[in-house]
């Protein structure tokens, strides 16, 4: 299955949920407490930054806020206009991109990247050409933070929770982990979350 096929859902979900957001499992309409969290122990911010399917856009108006120049992507266009709209007053550039084919002027170009569930969202088949896809977006010493739901069982998807070892593909494309975090979150997916934060080399 092409990955395009693999994500159309996106768009179909947000175009008959745009009036009503409650049937968006992940729109919560707040930034990602890990988000939140790492951008609260930073002393400052600056630089580019990425945000993998930005849905409502409130993970980027963080980014923003805490002084980023933030590039916000989505396949879903409704998505797309429907953060535009709640962020109007921002600087963010809400963009639709396919992670899998970013035009050459994004690659080594963001100082750091925020992808949470979005990996977990598209078929096990599609992981590792995923990984590599984002870790091409990062400057070299450029940061990477990934949440992501633990696989502890079979689950019939989507989405579809990483493992220890699909996490570690991001080490085969140059990056280091610098933070890793098992963070206890019960839910129907799993009872743990990924929290880690690689770097790429120089």
């Amino acid at each position: 299955m092409p990955h395009k096929k693999a994500t159309e859902w996106f768009e179909t979900l947000y175009h008959d949920n745009k009036q009503n957001h409650d049937n968006i499992p992940w729109a919560r309409q707040a930034v990602n407490p890990m988000l939140e969290d790492y951008l609260n122990e930073q002393k400052s911010q600056k630089g580019k930054a990425l945000v993998i399917g930005c849905g409502l856009g409130d993970d980027a108006y963080a980014l923003n806020l805490a002084g980023y120049d933030v590039l916000a992507i989505d396949v879903s266009q409704t998505a797309l206009d429907l953060a535009q709209k709640r962020f109007s007053e921002s600087t963010i550039r809400f963009e639709k991109q396919d992670i899998f084919e970013m035009p050459a002027k994004y690659h080594e170009h963001f100082d750091f990247v925020f992808e949470a569930f979005t990996i977990q969202s598209l078929p096990v088949a599609f992981r590792e050409k995923m990984i590599t896809a984002i870790a091409k977006t990062l400057k070299p010493s450029g940061k990477l933070l990934l949440v992501a739901h633990k696989r502890e069982h079979d689950f019939d998807g989507p989405p579809w929770p990483l493992t220890q070892e699909e996490i570690d593909l991001f080490k085969m494309q140059g990056l280091t982990e610098i933070d890793f975090k098992e963070v206890h979150d019960p839910s129907p997916l799993s009872n743990t979350r990924f929290k880690v934060l690689y770097q790429k080399s120089v």
